[in-house]
């Protein structure tokens, strides 16, 4: 296959089903489970559904509910019609909820009984038909009798349409790329939700991309964790996977770790896609106390021992994870530089991604075999990334992007997406980097983010927390300019602290010797004035990034 041809996702699905008709390719764990051809029937009932409710190509169809495989039939069906498909987090607070499904004029709503009844009819007004996604019974219906004696009539309907309904009947439409599939919300960690516009066509180019590098099949296995409203979830945790074979499950909420390591063992994963927080706690609690240890320190300055003794923790790692994994995909913010290396060293199948919601979300990839330590891959197929510098590979700039990836704009909002891309047509990530000779990108931190100090030097933030993730009783932190200081917000280690009977007097002291520690690592100009202790975590976005623009 050609690099820069895109192929569409349901044309990948079609082939598949036809593959794999009676093969279970959605389950929820302990739960319901789907085949390509149970799924095939699904949509084809809620078409039926949809034209009952008078839903056109272009309308728009809300999805908010927790990850499940009727989730996915749900969107599968709403993009298959050639609507709009507009997925919402389902822990977005109700009058969030309310007013993303009235701002993107959504006329059918999927949802679950326990949200609906949260929500405002009163401030939804253009809104038509509710679908409880679980059993797709209707909630909520202004459409009249008809809708529901469909519904009571489903069965005959379809069996009339389709008297043996089999992969000859599976005809989705593949020639719209450029059209409108999706209006996905933004849950950004400098501002309010924008609703990114993404075509068939960027979803696509997602899609086969992840296909084109790391081919799936039917002999793999993955479990879902990441939000699907969320397009990291939605494009790699389930499209690429149904479009080739891999059966999904799905845990349905943010499990604890016993509940999610029980899971691996169970699902046996050939890949695993995380974001860094679960990565790092894990190295955090499980391998940095082990081999932090006296004597395994001393054993690691030999070689002969040293390998060994990285050889049992990464079997250890990868049996915990199911024994099976292939892949261990990192995206959704930096990762901890020591962690990083600790993975490095061991040599653990890893690899750090770059994406963003507005490029559906891939921007830069890298096998892990190839990939550069610190960096997040190199640029895609089908996409260019530049670095807005004078010298991108030693000073830092905006890094742009263009290609097949990058949205429409932002729904109903002009002068946003007029902001976000330059006028030779690049879009602004709002991202700042460099890139080698030999491609690989490396983040220094957000735009937004940098601080300007009082003798003209650029200030990250990102690689100050960095560092200060890796003291003692550090969780996380966000740095921040107040009245031309460095300050830093720290949520400390509360378990570890109580473990260790200290009192407040102690963590204070032991946090201002981090201070004093970490300054003799920073430039003069970077340097923290003080630590400022938090007793709560901070908010995080779906993708578990810090929403930073509450503490500023």
């Amino acid at each position: 296959m050609a690099r820069d041809k895109i192929t569409h996702f349901f044309t990948y699905f079609q082939n598949s089903a036809g593959l794999y008709w009676d093969r279970e390719v959605l389950s929820n764990i302990d739960g319901i489970s789907y085949t390509y051809g149970q799924i095939c029937d699904n949509i084809e009932r809620l078409h039926i559904l949809f034209e009952a409710a008078g839903l056109k190509k272009g309308d728009k169809v809300a999805i908010c509910a927790k990850n499940s495989a009727q989730w996915c039939v749900a969107f599968l069906a709403s993009t298959a019609y050639e609507t709009v498909t507009v997925p919402l987090l389902h822990d977005f607070h109700p009058e969030s909820i309310a007013a993303l499904v009235n701002h993107s004029e959504s006329k059918l709503l999927f949802t679950n009984t326990e949200i609906w009844q949260k929500l405002d009819i009163e401030s939804m007004p253009l809104l038509q038909v509710a679908v409880n996604v679980e059993d797709y019974t209707i909630l909520y219906n202004t459409i009249g009798a008809g809708l529901e004696d469909c519904l009571a009539n489903l069965e005959t309907l379809f069996s009339t349409k389709f008297p043996n309904f089999s992969i000859k009947d599976v005809r989705y439409p593949t020639d719209n790329l450029d059209d409108l599939a999706l209006i996905n919300y933004t849950s950004g960690t400098t501002s309010d939700p924008k609703g990114v516009m993404l075509t068939y066509g960027n979803v696509s180019s997602n899609t086969t991309y992840a296909i084109d590098t790391i081919p799936n099949s039917p002999k793999n296995n993955i479990v879902s964790m990441l939000p699907l409203a969320h397009m990291y979830g939605m494009a790699f945790e389930f499209l690429y996977q149904v479009a080739d074979g891999c059966h999904v499950h799905f845990l349905g909420k943010v499990p604890s770790p016993k509940v999610l390591l029980n899971s691996f063992a169970r699902i046996q994963p050939f890949m695993i896609v995380t974001v860094p927080l679960v990565i790092e706690k894990i190295f955090r609690n499980t391998v940095f106390p082990t081999i932090q240890k006296p004597t395994i320190k001393a054993l690691m300055k030999v070689p002969f021992f040293s390998r060994l003794i990285k050889n049992r923790v990464r079997s250890k790692i990868l049996d915990a994870f199911g024994g099976k994994i292939e892949h261990i995909i990192i995206g959704g913010a930096a990762i901890n530089k020591e962690v990083e290396d600790c993975m490095k060293d061991i040599r653990l199948p890893y690899t750090v991604g770059y994406g963003m919601t507005e490029c559906a979300p891939i921007l830069a990839y890298e096998h892990w075999k190839k990939f550069a330590k610190q960096s997040c891959g190199k640029v895609v197929d089908r996409m260019e990334l530049r670095i807005d510098s004078e010298d991108p590979e030693h000073v830092v700039g905006e890094i742009q992007a263009r290609g097949a990836n990058v949205m429409l704009g932002y729904y109903k909002n002009p002068e946003a997406t007029a902001a976000a891309f330059t006028e030779d047509g690049w879009m602004r990530t709002g991202d700042l980097g460099l890139i080698d000779k030999k491609g690989n990108i490396f983040i220094k931190g957000r735009s937004k983010n940098m601080i300007l100090s009082a003798n003209g030097q650029n200030i990250y933030p990102e690689e100050i927390e960095d560092r200060l993730n890796n003291q003692p009783y550090v969780v996380e932190s966000v740095v921040i300019e107040r009245d031309k200081r460095i300050v830093a917000l720290v949520y400390p280690d509360y378990d570890r602290v109580s473990q260790a009977s200290m009192d407040e007097n102690d963590l204070a002291k032991l946090m201002e010797e981090n201070r004093i520690k970490l300054n003799l690592m920073l430039p003069l100009y970077s340097r923290i004035a003080r630590i400022e202790l938090r007793k709560n975590e901070f908010e995080k976005t779906p993708k578990r990034s810090i929403k930073r623009f509450l503490y500023k």
